[in-house]
């Protein structure tokens, strides 16, 4: 029997979008699809239950993901689900690195290995600084009080309030890393000019 390639897919709210992530999904036997905080572990998710029974009953033999964070929220998630999939001899994918963790005779690329650790570990300090960011922000709001609680000038909503909208908070993580407006607006569905507002709140706070 053919062993199935599977491509996953995850965002953190169900009004995230996932075209991003499913550019190349014609190309695989099985698309499985979590909607989901990262922060829950792989195979806890709903989705990730499905992709653990499917290698239990060896019928998985590839799976992709968009990015490396897909498959883990922190390092030691990362390297557990690598772990667990080089010992059964399921190569990993990861679409826009262009990293595979098995080469074609079934041996682990070192190479690979190696990147995907360094990334694994930046993509983790990425999402403790925007915690940090995110955090410090708040803070300061607070403390200055009507400075940026009240009400501003062309909106009805303070920016507290804006800014902890899901599909905001996607795209402040977004930019911070340095994803353009443009590329931000299809991934997320946002306005550019609602982007461009996140943009600048997140200069002053």
């Amino acid at each position: 029997m053919k062993k199935l390639s599977i491509l996953y897919v995850r965002t953190s709210s169900i009004d995230q979008n996932l075209d991003r992530q499913r550019v190349q999904e014609a190309n695989y036997d099985k698309v499985i699809e979590d909607k989901i905080s990262g922060a829950v572990a792989l195979f806890e998710r709903p989705g990730g239950k499905e992709l653990f029974k499917l290698i239990s009953l060896d019928l998985v033999g590839s799976i992709s993901f968009w990015q490396i964070d897909r498959c883990g929220r922190d390092l030691k998630g990362i390297v557990d689900f690598l772990h667990f999939t080089v010992e059964r001899q399921i190569p990993v994918h990861f679409i826009e690195q262009g990293l595979s963790t098995l080469n074609h005779d079934g041996t682990e690329n070192p190479i690979s290995k190696m990147c995907i650790a360094m990334m694994s570990v930046i993509a983790e300090m990425n999402r403790n600084m925007i915690k940090s960011a995110q955090k410090e922000g708040i803070e300061l709001a607070k403390l200055k009080g009507n400075v940026f609680l009240g009400r501003k000038n062309g909106t009805s909503e303070d920016p507290l309030k804006f800014l902890s909208k899901s599909k905001n908070r996607h795209a402040m993580e977004l930019l911070k890393k340095k994803y353009k407006s443009v590329e931000i607006s299809k991934i997320t569905g946002l306005h550019i000019n609602t982007i461009t507002k996140v943009k600048k709140l997140m200069l002053v706070m």
